[in-house]
């Protein structure tokens, strides 16, 4: 909306130019996501907690100390990043570009799958919400949709083809095979980010540092010059979500200053849901849909230890992990959950920078 308001008149004020500029307006998404947080933050904490006198129900079968340390906190806190994020998009990102579209829909549609089942759990004092296949199904029609729309709009070379790290041109046609990856990796991504979502502060961050190296990867695939230096597949306009991304970091740094231990809101599915959808959408418009799998390795981790524990019971009956998702595992090990998120965070850390070398070593 300022890229629309101001830029044109540039030409009277040279000091609105900056506004051409992604960069500058990636920076202005982040401090204006984080600003709407720290506003709106107290006040939705506050309404939330006093809609939700019992807070988000606790698994009666999860860690013990949850039930003790975890009772009484709200969820549904992930309305705030969606809130911020949504706001600051609509007001730095170019409102022209049907990628930053693609990437807010789809964004705003899984956060309204997470809020239905946010609402079930508390409105039932129960953990379980939407049931698991109609969940599910919504998830698999959206992102379907979101695909098909983002394959329009990606140049006929790339539109149904998938790269591969490190490989500079290899290009695999999938044809309409395509719309099956894009939905895995939204569906999955997803899915994913809500399985780590189960410690103060262990999901959030992971998604601020997978942002920003998307940021990063939305600004060169979307630039000639530099996709061109870098041996990147060039996606005209694909850079405008390096703003969509600002965002994402921005809401996300708002959220931790409410949800760092003891936290005072849950992001619920409302957020992680919606947050791990962005993630993928914008893998899918990027064409770096395996990097994804690099860089938000950390919840690959996690998900991969609830597949093998549940294969493990069904086959022998015996389990693999004391309890699952992995940080479970480590919280019936006896780590505080202080050390888990932090160790988390690092090992995030390290796998966004091991997605960042597939940048250059092609």
């Amino acid at each position: 909306m300022l890229f629309h308001l101001l830029y044109p008149m540039a030409d009277q004020f040279a000091a609105l130019n900056v506004f051409r500029y992604l960069t500058f307006r990636t920076g202005g998404a982040i401090m204006t996501a984080l600003i709407i947080s720290f506003l709106f933050g107290p006040v939705l904490i506050d309404m939330l907690r006093s809609r939700q006198t019992a807070g988000q129900p606790i698994r009666a079968d999860g860690p013990e100390g949850h039930l003790l340390t975890k009772q009484g906190t709200p969820t549904m806190g992930g309305f705030l990043i969606l809130l911020a994020v949504m706001l600051a998009t609509l007001l730095w990102a170019d409102l022209r570009n049907g990628y930053v579209w693609a990437a807010l829909g789809v964004t705003i549609a899984y956060g309204t799958i997470g809020f239905l089942d946010d609402y079930l759990k508390v409105k039932r004092k129960d953990s379980k919400g939407l049931p698991g296949k109609l969940k599910l199904l919504m998830q698999v029609v959206i992102a379907a949709v979101t695909a098909i729309s983002i394959m329009h709009q990606l140049p006929p070379t790339l539109t149904t083809t998938l790269a591969v790290p490190f490989f500079k041109t290899v290009l695999l046609n999938l044809g309409w095979m395509f719309v099956i990856v894009a939905v895995v990796v939204m569906v999955g991504a997803s899915n994913a980010v809500n399985l780590t979502d189960g410690l103060d502060g262990l999901a959030i961050v992971p998604v601020m540092i997978a942002a920003g190296v998307f940021a990063l990867i939305a600004y060169l695939v979307g630039n000639s010059v530099f996709s061109n230096y870098l041996q990147l597949h060039y996606v005209p306009g694909a850079g405008e979500l390096a703003v969509f991304c600002g965002a994402l970091v921005g809401g996300g740094l708002g959220f931790l200053w409410f949800n760092a231990p003891p936290a005072k809101v849950f992001m619920g599915d409302t957020g992680s849901l919606a947050l791990g959808a962005a993630l993928g959408a914008v893998s899918v418009i990027t064409k770096h849909e395996l990097v994804l799998a690099i860089v938000g390795g950390l919840f690959v981790l996690e998900t991969i230890s609830v597949i093998v524990q549940v294969v493990s019971f069904k086959l022998t009956g015996k389990r693999i992990f004391a309890m699952a998702p992995l940080h479970h595992h480590f919280e019936k090990k006896g780590w505080p959950e202080s050390t888990i998120v932090i160790r988390f965070w690092i090992i995030a850390s390290i796998l966004a920078l091991a997605g960042l070398s597939t940048l250059k070593l092609r």
